[in-house]
């Protein structure tokens, strides 16, 4: 399979996965390593960066397994949101960030006004940042513009499950932009995760979807395969879809 490259780095997945809402440490390590992912979120301002060794999840995982993204999961303003990309960049996580800036507390739908602001200020600062952000062809190119060094939107609301709802707008998405493109939030399940793979984006983030299964370890490991599987049919090209019948066999040269 091909290899998701984002910025100057190279990962063997293409599957993103977070550290949030698991029953415990050891199914979250579980479910990561069944993922087959090379990448793993963390959200700053619910770890205790002053203290790993006592963090259940920072003290799980080991940098030297797992890249560590730092997200700013919580915030709701663009200083709020800068200000805890700079604390996970000095207590040594990473200089890479999942940039979220949250606009509504019910709906969990990003203010990309503050979204555009917080970017143009971290990039500037030399963060590599991968920006969270709706299905919006318009807000997507200007998260590019401002040197997002990966786009991310929703197929549907954060912890929804829901799946994929427009998946015209995230081909749009995909068709326009020059940098990967990483459906971030909305897939429950591993039909949803070949579904948007399909569309030609080059890669998923998940949490809930795992974290929240009857069983986060099996459902990792059918993401993992949904994953790989919808790049294939992607590179692969479906048949073109008819309304009438058309015989698997040919006829012509049959005899009658």
């Amino acid at each position: 399979m091909d290899p998701l490259i984002i910025a100057d780095r190279t990962f063997a997945s293409r599957l993103i996965v977070g550290t949030g809402k698991y029953p415990d440490p050891t199914t979250m390590l579980d479910a990561i390593r069944a993922s087959g992912a090379d990448m793993v979120t963390v959200a700053v301002r619910r770890v205790d960066i002053e203290n790993p060794d006592r963090d259940d999840i920072l003290r799980t995982l080991d940098p030297e397994e797992f890249a560590l993204l730092p997200n700013t999961a919580g915030c709701y303003s663009a200083e709020e949101a800068i200000r805890f990309a700079r604390l996970g960049r000095a207590s040594g996580m990473s200089d890479w960030v999942k940039l979220e800036v949250i606009g509504d507390q019910e709906t969990l739908l990003p203010d990309t006004e503050g979204l555009l602001v917080a970017t143009r200020t971290l990039v500037a600062e030399g963060f590599v940042v991968l920006a969270y952000t709706n299905d919006d062809l318009v807000t997507a190119l200007r998260l590019e513009d401002a040197g997002a060094a990966a786009v991310m939107p929703l197929v549907s609301p954060i912890g929804s499950g829901l799946g994929l709802l427009n998946p015209l707008n995230i081909r749009i998405i995909k068709s326009r932009l020059t940098v990967p493109v990483i459906v971030d939030a909305g897939v429950g399940t591993a039909s949803d995760a070949c579904a948007t793979m399909e569309q030609g984006v080059d890669g998923i983030l998940m949490n809930t979807a795992l974290a929240q299964a009857d069983d986060p370890v099996q459902m990792a490991t059918a993401m993992r395969l949904a994953v790989d599987a919808g790049r294939r049919a992607y590179l692969a090209g479906r048949m073109p879809k008819r309304e009438w019948a058309v015989p698997s066999s040919p006829v012509d040269g049959i005899p009658g």
